[in-house]
């Protein structure tokens, strides 16, 4: 089986080899040969250690693909189904669960660090990245991990679904509950950023505002709902222009940075949400005073996977889909193979690409 490895932290190359064997399926596991997977920003998160995990690793956590085999007890999918990998497994029973927030659910994270799913060179032990690894052409979740989807759903439209869309959608329809008619700044416009912004197209924002560096990124932002774009030193003016003064009611930080995180504050008016979207470094300290905490009223929340119950929003975001108001085709800048991921990751380094597609035969 091929994959592609990550030995240690801030290695050039990944190690694409062709001697990977999964560990037995148990109960409660499913089995899934990977058809599609995106090169996401958090996958080079991992390369560089902004995103712990055990070493050594398979990267990869935004993807779809078909169940081959299950194990003892599992009846919600079957072999031959299609699924979108969930890389956040919901156990039921903890208090995140019973609370609500499934998508905070850590059981089978925890135990992604200490249970590998694959062996290479004979018998080394290797991880998946959040349990997953689908930089893989198999891999084993459990069968919360592996949620049904129509089978009419291509599977590179499916994978998005694991992730960046869930992320960013989920972050405007769960997290802050835009309203119709509110004003919206995005602070970002990669692949979970876009998603954002047709998150707030969909929700009825009448404005919103795209900001990245790159202009060579703000048409597309604008394709897919953004009514705006500037770069980050145009803020104020636009600030100015589109909401005399006073700020956006909501300000989505979709870049992993702190300097991001005070843009989308600054872009936010007084009594509005600034919502982080972006994975970050533990060390990338937020320069906020308790004096702007107070006296501003704005609210910082943060949006894990969109707070998001995959099983009620994998379906709704197909739906979406399905219905022509979720671009995800303009989402894809290229489709390659497993042996060009190492491209794929140099071209993610540079900024300029949105999600590439890992297709599997």
């Amino acid at each position: 089986m091929r994959g592609a490895l990550l030995h240690a932290v801030g290695d050039e190359k990944l190690d694409i080899r062709d001697d990977f064997t999964l560990t037995p399926v148990g109960p409660g596991d499913v089995r899934v040969r990977v058809r599609a997977t995106g090169v996401c920003h958090s996958d080079l998160s991992v390369l560089t250690g902004v995103l712990p995990m055990p070493l050594p690793i398979i990267p990869g956590h935004e993807g779809a693909g078909e169940v081959v085999e299950v194990g003892d007890g599992v009846t919600a999918v079957q072999p031959g189904d299609h699924v979108i990998i969930n890389w956040t497994p919901a156990c039921g029973d903890c208090p995140s669960c019973v609370d609500g927030q499934p998508n905070l659910c850590m059981t089978y994270m925890m135990r992604s660090f200490t249970e590998p799913r694959f062996l290479f060179g004979g018998q080394t032990p290797a991880f998946g990245m959040a349990g997953c690894g689908t930089w893989a052409e198999e891999i084993i979740v459990p069968w919360q991990g592996a949620i049904r989807v129509d089978p009419d759903v291509p599977y590179e439209a499916a994978a998005l679904i694991g992730c960046g869309i869930t992320t960013g959608v989920g972050a405007v329809l769960n997290t802050a509950k835009v309203r119709p008619g509110a004003t919206v700044a995005v602070v970002g416009c990669g692949g979970v950023g876009l998603s954002v912004i047709q998150g707030a197209r969909i929700s009825g924002a009448t404005t919103i505002l795209a900001i990245d560096p790159l202009e060579s990124k703000h048409a597309l932002a604008k394709k897919v709902g953004a009514t705006h774009a500037c770069t980050p030193d145009q803020l104020m003016d636009a600030i100015g222009t589109l909401t005399g003064g006073r700020g956006f009611d909501h300000g989505f930080e979709v870049v992993g940075k702190s300097a991001a995180i005070m843009t989308a504050w600054q872009a936010t008016r007084r009594g509005g949400d600034v919502i982080v979207v972006g994975a970050g470094a533990m060390d990338d300290h937020v320069p906020l005073t308790a004096f702007n905490l107070l006296f501003e009223g704005k609210n910082i929340l943060s949006s894990l996977y969109g707070d998001a119950d995959v099983r009620r929003d994998f379906p709704r975001f197909v739906n979406l889909y399905k219905a022509g108001k979720l671009d995800l085709d303009s989402m894809i800048s290229s489709r390659i193979r497993i042996g060009d991921l190492n491209d794929a990751v140099d071209a993610l380094r540079g900024g300029e690409v949105l999600r590439q597609i890992v297709l599997f035969d």
